[in-house]
């Protein structure tokens, strides 16, 4: 098992190289945090093989981790979660919700688009979670409309402290890959210097 889990590590990190996912410098994050080091998951879909081989990664950890029936639907968290999220309904066969980023001021004004009923269990999907505020609020919606949340899934755990806070909402968090694990790799490997290293190791411990 940890066998598999290192070369999904290297798979990613591979990845995230081919696709020039990770950039150095300064980056305002969603949560309002300032960063080292920024994570562009919105450019993976631009690269169709390496797009199906992580969706293919998310698959596995919701199959051997979560359980199929163990949830009736998808929700995407906007807005790079809901590309992700809509080709792992699409692989899986699961119905897709989604969030809007901002509520229509037409039509049927809904925060939700999708069928969703009481009483459904669903599966939260980002692409990462660093202090974990949007899925916290993407929760509190969907439970508002009725909808039953205990899991959701990532790609990266950035390790700033998100999934202890989803944890708070009895919310458990499931990732491919921990940022430090990828930059281990990728340092290993020397596709990144120590002082790139260093930079993510230095994010993780402010939190």
């Amino acid at each position: 098992m940890k066998e598999n889990r290192s070369l999904v590590v290297r798979e990613l990190a591979k990845s995230l190289v081919k696709t020039q996912s990770l950039k150095f410098g300064v980056f305002k994050l969603t949560s309002g945090k300032m960063s080292s080091y920024y994570i562009d998951l919105r450019l993976v879909p631009s690269y169709p093989k390496v797009f199906k081989k992580i969706i293919g990664m998310y698959t596995n950890i919701i199959v051997n981790e979560i359980g199929l029936s163990n949830f009736d639907l998808l929700c995407g968290i906007p807005t790079s979660g809901l590309v992700f999220a809509s080709a792992i309904a699409y692989s899986l066969e699961k119905p897709l919700i989604y969030i809007r980023k901002d509520v229509k001021a037409h039509g049927t004004q809904k925060n939700v688009e999708g069928a969703l009923k009481p009483g459904d269990r669903v599966l939260l999907v980002d692409d990462l979670i660093t202090t974990g505020s949007s899925l916290i609020s993407s929760a509190e919606i969907v439970v508002g409309e009725g909808g039953v949340i205990s899991d959701a899934v990532v790609l990266v755990d950035r390790e700033e402290g998100g999934i202890e806070n989803l944890s708070k909402s009895n919310i458990r968090v499931h990732y491919v890959a921990k940022v430090s694990e990828l930059a281990k790799e990728l340092y290993q490997n020397s596709i990144i210097g120590e002082e790139e290293y260093n930079a993510v190791l230095k994010q993780i411990e402010k939190g």
